[in-house]
């Protein structure tokens, strides 16, 4: 499965030239994926950190700005599983318009206990997870490594 979520271009996000700015990518990164596990995962964000105590960090992150957006661009994005650790998990992100995509970010999230420590995924965000599980082309579903959280 595929997670999509489209987000409109507007004045805060951009540069003086009208272009969205560089850093906007990476907030409308986060944005999908707290919507995905509000929507898709049934886990919100508030309810992990607030009433959970546990939280999902971004240990990594690689971003890939291939062409630029524009005031009013509607964005559609698009969310995969690229790789599903023990307590870790690599999304593929691609943000684009008009079929074209412009931004393409891989973001890796570790889940944390409430003791500040990684710790496997509980199940029911596990099995959640594993639903949207598609990888990538570029090598991310390997073997995990030792260190992997």
């Amino acid at each position: 499965m595929v997670y999509r979520r489209a987000i409109p271009v507007e004045f805060g996000h951009c540069d003086p030239a009208g272009i969205v700015f560089y850093p906007r990518y990476l907030e409308f990164t986060n944005s999908v994926i707290e919507q995905f596990f509000a929507e898709a995962v049934g886990h919100s964000f508030r309810r992990i950190v607030m009433e959970e105590g546990a939280g999902v960090p971004t240990r990594h992150l690689e971003a890939d700005y291939r062409a630029p957006s524009r005031l009013g661009d509607v964005l559609d994005f698009t969310l995969r599983v690229a790789r599903l650790g023990r307590s870790s998990v690599t999304f593929t992100i691609e943000g684009g318009a008009d079929g074209a995509v412009r931004f393409v970010a891989t973001p890796t999230l570790v889940w944390v206990a409430p003791g500040g420590q990684p710790a496997p995924w509980p199940e029911a965000i596990r099995t959640r997870l594993a639903a949207y599980h598609q990888p990538d082309n570029r090598g991310a579903e390997q073997k995990e490594p030792a260190h992997d959280p």
